[in-house]
């Protein structure tokens, strides 16, 4: 314990952050004086009102937040090099973890798999738009949206030649991709701060880029979306530019989802490895049809916008049914093409996109993949029909279905998530659409 205060003193710290994921998988934070953190910080954490996290009511919200010493990072704040750490919840009262904490959450998903595996190795793919201008607004007689970017097809007129026409921007080259710059400076701050990328390059949509980063285990990728999306932001903004997430930012352009590749191991063996269909094990396949069974509720943690579902439409290589295939882009999972050796072994769940609280959707679709291993589910006996088409439908799902996370997830807090869900579906279909007025103005 010492030797973090050390480090974060060698490095002339004067300011110690620490980060929290809210209910809706959105970092909130508070800051300290490197005076005012001291190893009772790290016992007793500091105390918020967590009620506007999405944690408790206002009966009940006063809880703490206690930094997790494994998680350090630095970064630069303006003029400030800052220590900074992600946190946990606990209640005031008892100092024991919070029942809707998403990172407990996931901490006891991954304690109660133990008999199936030790570990589970995640990599997400990143997918995000760059623009340099955002303007929107909803008003009783105004909606409007207007985005735009230097690498925009729609400035063909004003850009001449180099410009990334309509769907044309996979693997692009410079000076047609105009983004490179930014990636390379949002990799050596993810290097820098312990995030192993694999790659990085220019995505199909125009604006759209992608990171690609190495596996590490389930709770580390987790605390990395998060962080991922922190450095993004950050560095494009510092360059001039606004970063979004969102699965379906342009109309007609292909959307962001998060593919996350996965797979367990036990006493260090890969156990999706093996000399079923695909070079695979039958516990992989078992893992893989717990995720198409469960997949329709699943979605309500994993893709739990009303945006989410713009994506998932056809023709974008998105997923519309709950799919299995091999080097198949349209299916919900597949296992990728380009593995060649047994110990890298894994499978692809491409339905995710990045408006999850990671926490909580990385957890229901490991129990998801874990109730398909201890009830045998075979891949051949998964025949479902379409995936929701709205969160509403998700939320309705998950209703009927959410046995798979009672070990784990507080039923009070599904409750909550379905009740919550559904009224942000309620709120975006109560307003006006531009397209209803060139369908129905004049009716």
């Amino acid at each position: 314990m010492l030797d973090l205060f050390n480090e974060i003193d060698r490095r002339g710290c004067r300011f110690v952050d620490l980060k929290v994921v809210d209910l809706s998988g959105r970092w909130r934070h508070v800051t300290l004086h490197r005076e005012s953190f001291t190893e009772k910080t790290l016992e007793h954490g500091v105390g918020f009102d967590a009620s506007n996290l999405g944690y408790a009511t206002l009966h009940k919200s006063d809880m703490v937040i206690i930094p997790d010493p494994d998680t350090l990072f630095f970064e630069r704040i303006g003029e400030e090099q800052v220590a900074s750490f992600i946190c946990d919840v606990y209640d005031a009262d008892t100092l024991q973890p919070n029942a809707h904490d998403p990172r407990s959450i996931l901490k006891n998903a991954l304690k109660s798999i133990s008999d199936i595996a030790d570990e589970v190795f995640l990599s997400p793919e990143y997918e995000f738009h760059v623009f340099d201008e955002v303007r929107y607004s909803v008003q009783t007689n105004q909606i409007m949206l207007e985005v735009n970017s230097p690498e925009g097809f729609w400035n063909a007129p004003f850009e001449g030649e180099y410009f990334v026409g309509r769907k044309r921007g996979y693997h692009r080259i410079y000076p047609f991709d105009r983004f490179m710059e930014l990636r390379n400076n949002i990799v050596e701050k993810l290097e820098n701060i312990g995030i192993s990328v694999r790659y990085h390059h220019h995505e199909v949509g125009s604006t759209q880029l992608e990171i690609e980063v190495n596996p590490t285990t389930a709770l580390r990728a987790a605390d990395g979306i998060l962080l991922v999306k922190h450095v993004v932001r950050n560095v494009a903004e510092k360059q001039g530019f606004l970063v979004t997430f969102m699965p379906k930012p342009l109309n007609d352009e292909a959307g962001n989802g998060m593919h996350v590749h996965q797979y367990l191991t036990k006493n260090a063996e890969n156990i999706f490895a093996g000399e079923s269909r695909g070079d695979v094990s039958e516990k992989c396949l078992s893992y893989v049809s717990g995720l198409l069974y469960h997949c329709p509720a699943l979605m309500a943690f994993t893709n739990p916008s009303t945006n989410s579902y713009r994506r998932l439409v056809p023709g974008f290589e998105a997923p519309t049914h709950p799919t299995f295939g091999f080097a198949d882009r349209g299916a919900a999972v597949r296992i990728p093409g380009y593995i060649k050796e047994k110990k890298n072994t894994r499978i692809e769940f491409r339905t995710i996109d990045a408006s999850c609280n990671p926490y909580l959707g990385i957890a229901a679709m490991i129990l998801a993949g874990i109730d398909g291993i201890r009830r045998q589910m075979e891949l051949d006996k998964i025949h479902g029909g379409a995936l929701p088409s709205s969160l509403y439908e998700a939320a309705e799902s998950l209703e009927k279905d959410n046995d798979f996370l009672k070990e784990v997830f507080p039923g009070s807090l599904i409750e909550y998530w379905i009740k919550m869900k559904k009224k942000e579906h309620q709120m975006v279909m109560a307003i006006p659409h531009p397209i209803e007025y060139q369908l129905y103005f004049d009716v």
